[in-house]
């Protein structure tokens, strides 16, 4: 396994011990024989699992031969269409946004809560048909604790409203919840322990379409390292949502040439929920 999988991996664990699911993944380990690995699979397994190093040592990792090669290349690879290691605790039923709120609390599972000010979690309608999502919050999202208020949060509520929307008809939310410093991009370890707080999120708000903000929320759920200029404008389906891609409003500031890809890209959101540009 990789250093970004085991990453991954052991902070699903973390989140699973935090949700009080820590008794079920390690007795389980000591109770089983192994399993002979189905075809094109090998299993690495511990004899027992008393920490998160050694349950990540219990995941099936697909294993090809050298010669063999996929027959052609995806510029991406989507998400997985089936159950990951974690679906229990990614589809929580009866979850709801107040209680993810409450099981984030003030939150110290990463190094990002080191300089924060505030927890930025998401703001607007909990059953909204589209979401929008970011990378993390800036510098004016942390002191207000709230996503998008700075200008590349004024310049997305005119996006919103040039669809004939308002902020409080859509969803808005981050990849982290807390703010990188210095407006960096979120670090791998720091999205694989803030991300199942927006996988449940979503899964509450279950949105018609998902619309992410720049490469790094789109890379993060469609696990991906491909840039966003590969899939921009393009649907795919996100576990019974309608996802697609943009540039984020930070870029479009940056590059206001780009605005209008931006806008073909929401015309196709706006297609697809039914509706029709705002009249100037």
């Amino acid at each position: 396994m990789d250093s970004t999988s085991r990453a991954r991996v052991e902070a699903w664990l973390r989140y699973g011990e935090s949700l009080g699911l820590g008794p079920y993944y390690r007795d389980r380990a000591s109770e089983h024989a192994v399993q002979a690995p189905a075809d094109g699979e090998i299993s690495v397994r511990a004899e027992a699992a008393p920490s998160a190093a050694a349950a990540a040592a219990r995941v099936r990792v697909p294993v090809f031969a050298s010669a063999q090669k996929p027959a052609s290349a995806s510029p991406f690879v989507p998400v997985a269409a089936g159950p990951s290691l974690f679906e229990a605790a990614e589809r929580i039923e009866g979850d709801t946004l107040e209680k993810i709120r409450e099981d984030i609390g003030d939150c110290t599972r990463c190094k990002l809560h080191k300089a924060r000010t505030n927890i930025v979690f998401g703001v607007g309608n909990p059953k909204a048909q589209l979401v929008f999502i970011g990378e993390g919050p800036g510098r004016d999202e942390d002191a207000q604790g709230e996503p998008f208020v700075g200008r590349a949060g004024k310049l997305l509520t005119q996006m919103i409203e040039a669809m004939s929307l308002r902020r409080e008809d859509v969803y808005i939310c981050n990849v982290v919840k807390c703010r990188p410093p210095e407006n960096r991009l979120p670090e791998k370890d720091e999205i694989a322990t803030c991300s199942p707080f927006l996988i449940r999120q979503l899964a509450a708000i279950g949105p018609k379409v998902i619309c992410c903000l720049g490469a790094c929320a789109a890379q993060t759920l469609l696990q991906t390292n491909q840039g966003i200029s590969r899939f921009r404008g393009e649907w795919f389906d996100f576990r019974g949502s309608k996802l697609i891609a943009t540039y984020h409003p930070a870029y479009l500031l940056r590059n206001p040439n780009a605005k209008g890809e931006v806008w073909k890209d929401l015309q196709k959101v706006m297609a697809v929920l039914g509706l029709e540009a705002k009249r100037r």
